[in-house]
Order: C-alpha cells, then structure tokens, then sequence
C-alpha cells in the first residue's frame, strides 16, 4: 500500500512539472523585449509624448508578456546592444551619428523590427533634421522629407485602409483619433508599391486644423497616417504630438495620445505583430 501511495505521489508530481514546465515554455515563446529611444527636448507636446509613452508601454509589457527599456543615450544604438532586443522604437526622432545609422539599417535588413511614431520621420532641409539619410526616408520610410502640417493639433476621423493586418484586423473600419499634429510628405506613398498604407484620412475630417494660418487647415487630399514597408518588419505611425495650451503660453497638456482606446489597440496589436513575428 505504501509502495502505491509512493508512486501515485511521484506520478502527480511529475505530471505537475510537466505542465508547469509546459505553461513557462508557451509563456517564453511569446515573450519579447522592445528598446525605445527619444530624445525629449524642444517641443513641450513631443516631450509631453514621450513621457506619456514611457508610462503607457510599461503598463503593457506587464499586461503582454514583453519587456520594455528606454533610453535617450543615442550612442546605445549599436550591434552589440540591439541584440538584446527584437523590437526597436523611435519615440520622436532619429539617430544622427552615422555609426547609429549604420546599425540601426544593419539591424533592419537582418530581420529585426521597428516602429516610429510622428516627428521620427521629420526631415526637412534646411532645418535641425535636414533630409540627409537617403536610407531611411527616401526606401525605407518611402515619404521623403516633410512637406507640410496641420495646426493646431486637432482629432482626425481616421480610415483603415488594410482590415487584414495584425495591426489593423480588430479595428473599426473608421474611428476618431486622439488630437494630433498631421503631417504630409514630399512623396507620393501610394505609387510606391513597397509601401501599404494601413490607415488615412476619413474626407469627414475635412476642415481638419483650425490655423490661423491659412495652409495649415486641409480642406481635401489624401493624407496617409499609418504603413508599412513590405520589404521590413516596421510600422510607421503619424500619431504622438499632444496638444499643448500654447496660447496663454501655461504648456498645460490638454490632450493626451494615449487616452483613446481603439488607437491604442492600434498601437498595441502592431507592436505585438512585430514582436512575435507571427501574422
């Protein structure tokens, strides 16, 4: 009797293992790590972004089963470091070392994944981001150099373009953004056939900006806001200026990018498609 309760004892353990085991296997198996970098200087909204992003994604590694670090030390854009790492994020700009440059186009052609958020595709000649990296905005991104905005920041209602992307598939076919600084570009995206554009525009938006200038309120025109470069793992994103009381000159956030819960499942289910590796 006691030789059977002995191996009906070892028997349950066993099987227990074998099962704690398997769940910590299934739980490694999806589990990630994302690195962004930001630099967080100048303009109050990006910086006001860039905070709010560094709380945000927390939450959700913890929630995900990924990990993520920032960090504004450009200079950790390397071989060595991005290793570490199966997703990397530009949270506003860009690197502009050419040696960060060399890896972060090195470590996009060998498999690895990118996402970047508004002022991370800005160029603009001349200006403090001239157009002088023909990789990354010219193939990469495909949209050139900034050509124009909106102002002030303002919600847009927005079109997916593609409902059968990861990103986009759990998405409505329009909803409304959070208010955001929408930017046009020198290049026209839908002749490039690289490029799939995931989400636009809605023409319901139209007047979208208030001004006062003129040109910064858009009447009409096509206006991509979300894509992806067939030929990389990546996924561009127009979002990520916050409206600011500029007016009164107080820089009180009056608008946050991540207090919208369709955009963020945008945002989450691409960077979960780009971690995983999986469609």
């Amino acid at each position: 009797m006691l030789y059977f309760i002995k191996n009906k004892f070892l028997l349950n353990f066993f099987t227990l293992f074998l099962l704690a085991f398997s769940s910590q296997s299934q739980h490694r198996a999806g589990h990630f790590n994302v690195i962004a970098f930001y630099t967080g200087k100048n303009d109050k909204a990006h910086i006001s972004y860039v905070h709010e992003a560094n709380r945000w994604f927390p939450k959700m590694a913890d929630q995900h089963n990924f990990t993520y670090d920032s960090t504004s030390d450009w200079s950790k854009l390397n071989a060595a470091f991005l290793k570490n790492y199966q997703v990397v994020i530009f949270l506003d700009t860009r690197p502009e070392a050419s040696e960060q440059r060399d890896a972060f186009q090195h470590y996009m052609e060998h498999g690895g994944a990118w996402m970047g958020f508004h002022f991370a595709a800005f160029a603009l000649t001349p200006s403090a981001y001239p157009q002088n990296w023909d990789w990354y905005h010219n193939q990469f991104l495909g949209a050139g150099s900034y050509k124009s905005n909106t102002w002030r920041p303002t919600s847009a209602i927005l079109r997916v373009e593609d409902r059968s992307h990861p990103a986009t598939k759990h998405l409505p076919v329009t909803f409304k953004s959070s208010p955001n600084e929408w930017y046009r570009w020198t290049y026209d995206l839908k002749a490039n056939p690289d490029i799939k554009i995931l989400l636009s525009i809605d023409s319901t938006s139209f007047p979208l900006g208030t001004g006062p200038k003129l040109h910064e309120i858009w009447h009409s025109g096509y206006y991509p806001v979300v894509w992806t470069n067939k030929k990389y793992r990546m996924l561009y994103i127009n979002m990520g200026h916050n409206d600011i009381d500029y007016d009164n000159k107080t820089n009180k956030e009056l608008s946050f990018t991540f207090d919208n819960e369709t955009q963020n499942k945008l945002i989450l289910e691409g960077l979960l498609w780009l971690g995983r590796g999986k469609n």
